[in-house]
């Protein structure tokens, strides 16, 4: 016993220096952050290429910031110049203030401020926006927008994710732990739990990125917490119940965690397992940012799973039943029957044993109908001064922009082409439709004048071609404008390429859509060979996947009615469906797995029927607990106002229940009653458990 203890003492301690390191690392990661969108298309893409020659025109790193002045009547010039140079003082000014320009109404006027790039944009932002909001003309209304505002007012909406996302997940998780155990100590230890695999998981990330194996963005990151919060507790509330079942049988502290390690290790590394091979099918994805995803996610689970074996073993080794306090289970004189339905999981059990065609035939229609709401997601993706959810002063001000200037003014595309082709690109691009202006750049930025000896600046035979859009830069028409200035400047040079902003955003859309052929085939085939490998069985697998697989459509086609009807969003990121997709059906299949694996192990004793009444009773309660802890972190997503994170946190919370309370507590087991011992084949036991009902 003295060497059970200090072993466990020594996993406890090791476990809590990790957290120790882990902990504050957490604050760390914002630095080794990137959320510039251009840096998650692969090379190949146009945009990216265009970015890499428009790097050699540049002289700075400086983020465009836009500042707009509008007014109820005809602004004053020379009040808007004093602003001009009143900004010359401006702290993170790298340059020179451009402007101003006096809309043709004279009711608005426009500034282009560089902020410097050795800053975060949010902090230059913030000042520029305080400085603005002292100086301004009397009886304007200001705002800073272009890309350095968006850049800001994303990045305040990301400052949730630190503190915020995490403190309203774990609250929400506790509330729940302290329903469900009646106990103090046991959800206060579930916690630490997953707050040690969290803070081993950030570690990891903050490795990996520092040392630029991944590109982490604010999304992963707040994906990562909830992430590890939610499988941690789900793993860990199934090491409990078989803990519990081992103490109220009559083990003692010891015996319980030896045989509950037993009982939970093969259940928890195969559907941890699955979670990770799921997350790691996004290495596939040409989006840096998805592919990201795929280490960072699957560190974060399988620091859960070695958490949940190691660290939650050794805490409940020392406490014991004193873990369940005030109501510590007893043990019980005599074994229950098994066959007996007991509670409300054995009710439910024995009512699917009798019902089970009409059970499962209802449940297909029910949930088929909910697949046709798909048809109305508009996953094409969401315009930039979309992402953020309330209020932002960079989308009035683009609002404020379109009204009395060119709406692409601030965010211009970019054409490279070469120096023999440049006129000729030029008047193509003029002529295309959706374009209001272009130029020919010089070496100080502005338009190249042959009439003034002011020549087009040239780099290793190219020169760039500046053009403003007539629609905002994230607009759909600004999409399509762009898809047509490609195909003309391709007709005068192939060879030429078209980025900025807006090509950016389309190339971005195009590539997470292509994304989903590859990586959704990619998952299922890999989860389902794993599920083979953990039943050793064909037919079984496939009709859990069968029934994910559904239970995705269902949630994807319920989720768009939400999205359209309720929270009227304009669109959805492309990766929505397809995170959406990973995490439902990796974490579909992982309560299908707690279910089966036990439904198979009670089968081996009492036969299929039996065993799976039996394995419904006995999971029923840790499971639907699993799924509504799941829900409730994924639910979390939504205090952070990033339209993003809000619909992928929507879809998941709403898929688990879904798959706890309908998918695993009705459909399959119906279809395994329907099926019966055959649900095994091609493995021995489809001929050998063959109990009559």
């Amino acid at each position: 016993m003295g060497i059970r203890a200090g072993i466990y003492a020594v996993l406890i301690l090791l476990w809590l220096g990790v957290a120790g390191l882990g902990g504050p690392t957490f604050g760390k990661l914002s630095e080794v952050q990137t959320n510039d969108q251009t840096s998650f298309l692969p090379a190949s893409a146009e945009a990216t290429r265009a970015l890499e020659w428009q790097n050699k025109f540049q002289t700075s790193e400086a983020i465009p910031a836009v500042v707009v002045l509008t007014g109820t009547g005809e602004l004053e010039a020379s009040a808007v110049t004093a602003l001009a140079e009143k900004l010359a003082g401006f702290t993170y000014l790298e340059g020179d203030v451009v402007g101003p320009f006096i809309s043709k109404d004279g009711q608005a006027a426009e500034l282009l401020v560089p902020i410097s790039g050795e800053t975060e944009a949010k902090e230059g932002v913030e000042e520029l926006r305080s400085l603005i909001a002292a100086e301004k003309p009397e009886g304007t209304t200001a705002y800073v927008t272009g890309p350095a505002g968006f850049s800001a007012d994303l990045a305040e909406a990301f400052g949730g994710i630190d503190g915020v996302l995490l403190g309203v997940a774990l609250a929400a998780v506790l509330v729940i732990l302290l329903l469900v155990y009646r106990s103090l100590l046991l959800p206060i230890t579930v916690l630490m739990t997953s707050m040690v695999a969290l803070c081993a998981a950030i570690l990891s990330v903050y490795f990996m990125a520092s040392e630029g194996w991944i590109r982490l963005d604010g999304q992963a990151q707040g994906i990562l917490s909830i992430l590890v919060i939610g499988a941690a507790t789900d793993y860990s509330l199934l090491f409990v119940a078989r803990h519990k079942e081992a103490l109220v049988a009559g083990a003692d502290k010891w015996q319980a965690v030896s045989t509950a390690f037993k009982s939970s290790l093969e259940p928890i590394v195969a559907s941890g397992g699955t979670v990770t091979v799921g997350l790691l099918c996004l290495l596939f994805s040409d989006l840096n940012s998805n592919k990201a995803l795929g280490p960072i996610g699957a560190s974060g689970i399988i620091f859960s799973i070695i958490a949940a074996l190691t660290f939650l073993p050794a805490v409940l080794g020392l406490l014991g039943r004193a873990a369940y306090w005030p109501f510590a289970p007893k043990p019980q004189s005599a074994p229950q029957d098994p066959g007996i339905p007991a509670g409300l999981w054995g009710r439910i059990a024995g009512f699917v044993a009798r019902h089970p065609r009409p059970i499962w035939m209802i449940t297909v229609v029910v949930l088929a109908a909910g697949v046709l709401g798909v048809t109305g997601l508009k996953a094409h993706g969401v315009p930039q001064s979309e992402l953020v959810v309330g209020g932002s002063e960079a989308r009035d001000g683009q609002v404020a922009l379109g009204e009395h200037f060119p709406g692409g003014t601030g965010s211009p595309a970019t054409v490279i082409v070469d120096q023999a082709d440049a006129q000729a690109t030029l008047d193509k691009a003029l002529d295309v439709t959706g374009v209001d202006s272009a130029y020919l750049q010089a070496e100080n930025g502005g338009p190249a004048l042959a009439e003034r000896g002011i020549e087009p600046y040239e780099v290793q035979g190219r020169n760039l071609i500046s053009v403003t859009l007539a629609d905002a830069a994230d607009s759909d028409e600004a999409k399509q404008t762009i898809v047509a200035l490609r195909d003309a400047v391709h007709q005068v040079n192939s060879q030429a390429l078209v980025g900025g902003t807006t090509a950016t955003q389309l190339d971005t859309n195009a590539t997470a859509q292509a994304d989903l052929y590859k990586i959704i085939p990619t998952s299922l085939g890999a989860i389902f060979v794993i599920l083979m490998l953990l039943l050793r069985s064909v037919l079984a697998p496939l009709l859990l996947m069968i029934t994910t697989v559904l239970s995705y459509g269902t949630a994807m086609g319920v989720s768009a009615l939400v999205f359209n009807n309720v929270f009227n969003y304009v669109g959805a990121d492309p990766s929505v469906p397809l995170f959406g997709f990973v995490f439902l059906v990796a974490l579909g299949v992982d309560y299908n797995i707690f279910l089966m694996t036990r439904v198979r192990e009670e089968s081996l004793k009492i036969g299929t029927y039996e065993g799976m009444r039996r394995g419904l009773q006995v999971t029923g309660g840790v499971i639907t607990s699993a799924g509504v802890v799941l829900a409730a972190t994924f639910a979390a997503l939504g205090v952070v106002p990033i339209m993003f994170l809000g619909q992928l946190g929507f879809i998941v919370a709403f898929g688990v229940l879904l798959d706890t309370f309908i998918v695993r507590s009705l459909l399959v087991p119906a279809l395994v009653e329907e099926i019966g011992p055959k649900v095994w084949w091609p493995s021995k036991l489809a001929r050998k458990i063959g109990a009559s009902k």
